[in-house]
């Protein structure tokens, strides 16, 4: 899709739309903020394929870069399949929040005890790539996007019993023609777009909508990428969560957190979010959440507004 310059969008992906001239929107339960906590289980390749492209701070945090398997950096994504993963769901599960499940190919393949576990707790599964260490971008063509996203939706599909209804890139990784391709492969929400507080409908055929993940409150890019100290990132979400409660005094928002165990799952860390959590849900007009629920929830909402508010 080539960019076309022109006031508000250089791109068809989606319409201009500003919160503040848009219709009310109502939640559920009489609802102002629909909080949805969205937890990544992705698998780092100790060799990915030599054509794949990785997020930068991937395989290590540091500028000086090892050779590839680095077994500290691995092991330390490991640690949140095998240990961090049940801190954050026993806290979730503390607070009411149904965790929506992030899930990528090789954990989905790889990891069926952790499958059964997360559907035993009655989480969403949404796809999410092949791995972290194979990213959508551009540089592929058409035909390998679209086989990667069926290897993805296949192998979560035979993992959990259920075609995922939800995509989340690995590393946020897109090409101009995802949307489509994931709209025509059965997905129904996207949450790589971090650009709203509410859901709105993207321009694909079959619809697709946008989840916008507050990426700033991404564990990863705030303790990984701006290297924030966990007390500051749990202080910020509080207050992001304040601001965003206020605000939905007049129209519904849309709180999406995006977690990662091997990072919020450590044994110091774990703490901060409990009472971060327990911050957000006291409020009493905080729905928790899925995406799949949500994204329902709005699409229901559209019925009432006009065609051009959707």
């Amino acid at each position: 899709m080539a960019a076309d310059r022109r006031p508000g969008m250089d791109h068809d992906h989606y319409e201009w739309s500003p919160i503040a001239a848009r219709p009310s929107l109502a939640w559920p339960r009489q609802a102002r903020v629909a909080l949805c906590v969205l937890v990544s289980l992705e698998h780092v390749e100790w060799a990915p394929p030599q054509d794949s492209v990785q997020s930068p701070n991937l395989y290590t945090h540091y500028a000086l870069h090892r050779p590839i398997p680095e077994f500290w950096s691995v092991s330390h994504r490991e640690y949140g399949h095998r240990v961090g993963i049940f801190r954050v769901l026993d806290v979730l599960q503390k607070h009411g929040i149904r965790p929506t499940i992030a899930i990528d190919a090789l954990s989905a393949r790889h990891y069926p005890w952790l499958v059964r576990h997360c559907a035993q707790r009655n989480c969403e599964f949404i796809a999410h790539g092949i791995s972290a260490s194979r990213m959508i971008t551009s540089r592929m063509d058409e035909t390998q996007e679209r086989a990667y996203i069926a290897e993805s939706i296949g192998t979560v599909h035979s993992a959990t019993g259920a075609a995922p209804l939800g995509w989340f890139g690995a590393e946020y990784g897109e090409s101009q023609r995802t949307p489509r391709l994931l709209a025509q492969a059965g997905i129904q929400y996207v949450c790589d777009w971090v650009n709203d507080e509410q859901p709105y409908r993207m321009l694909t055929q079959p619809p697709l909508y946008s989840l916008p993940i507050m990426l700033e409150l991404d564990d990863a890019f705030a303790l990984r990428d701006r290297a924030f100290r966990v007390d500051e990132y749990c202080s910020h979400l509080r207050a992001a969560f304040d601001t965003v409660y206020r605000e939905s005094a007049r129209s519904g928002r849309v709180l999406v957190l995006s977690l990662h165990p091997w990072l919020m799952g450590q044994p110091f860390r774990i703490g901060f979010l409990d009472e971060a959590l327990a911050h957000i849900v006291k409020h009493p007009l905080v729905w928790a959440a899925t995406g799949s629920e949500i994204v329902a929830a709005y699409r229901h909402a559209c019925v009432s507004m006009s065609a051009a508010d959707i």
